[in-house]
């Protein structure tokens, strides 16, 4: 029954990061990148922050650095003497109008009921010049790597070709997560006060196979990685995307 409830929870939620290894490393080094100094060392905001990975780093700089997450047990461990964390939904961010100077959303709006809304909310609590820093999963990659349910039960694991078939199957397969292309991701914020920084589309770390194959590993993601300057990066696993409010 556990390992039932702990693969339903994987499905709604994702699995947050538990280690920090060099896939983590190299999306950091992108945050502090696009943020900006500025934005860094004011008040920030990790937006569906898991175990806080990514938090307690962005606390190193930040005047004021504050956790959401909407699980309560996720939300309790991320908590430490450096952050805040709170336990709600991003479709109701618990903050007044313009309070933060940065967010980050990594890999979340996937998850949550209604990523209009989330996105709507986030862009509010931002102050005028304050940055989102947004990963998603991306469409065009040859794996859905949530799982799927096939005949009532949750596959957990990197199933190929998902995210390739027509919408409607694809949803039917994995009604718990949502893929994103770059048209979807405009219209998500189509009409919201913001101006697009940058976007791109990232190939990941691939760190589970350098821990087994460290050889071969390695030059797979060398090479993986070399195709983001380059058309194919539309087979990439995620975008990152950063938006600024105006």
């Amino acid at each position: 029954m556990k390992a039932v409830e702990i693969s339903s929870k994987a499905a709604c939620l994702g699995e947050p990061s538990y280690v920090w290894r060099a896939g983590q490393a190299r999306r950091f080094r992108m945050m502090v990148q696009w943020a900006g100094p500025e934005r860094l060392q004011g008040r920030v905001l990790d937006n569906g922050c898991g175990l806080g990975m990514y938090l307690h780093r962005l606390a190193w700089w930040a005047e004021e650095a504050w956790g959401l997450e909407y699980d309560f047990e996720r939300a309790v461990e991320a908590r430490s003497p450096i952050v805040r964390v709170v336990q709600a939904a991003g479709e109701a961010l618990p903050f007044p109008d313009a309070t933060f100077d940065l967010i980050l959303s990594h890999e979340v709006i996937e998850h949550v009921q209604d990523d209009r809304q989330a996105v709507t909310e986030m862009v509010r609590v931002l102050k005028p010049g304050g940055r989102l820093l947004l990963f998603c999963p991306n469409r065009g990659y040859p794996f859905e790597t949530h799982g799927i349910y096939w005949r009532g039960r949750y596959v957990f694991g990197n199933i190929p070709l998902v995210n390739y078939l027509p919408r409607a199957w694809r949803n039917r397969l994995a009604p718990h997560v949502r893929v994103y292309t770059a048209s979807d991701l405009a219209a998500l914020f189509r009409g919201l006060p913001l101006r697009v920084v940058h976007r791109t589309i990232l190939f990941g770390g691939y760190d589970n196979i350098i821990a087994r194959f460290p050889r071969l590993g390695k030059a797979l993601r060398d090479a993986l990685h070399r195709l983001e300057t380059t058309p194919l990066r539309l087979l990439g696993l995620s975008h990152f995307w950063v938006v600024e409010k105006t």
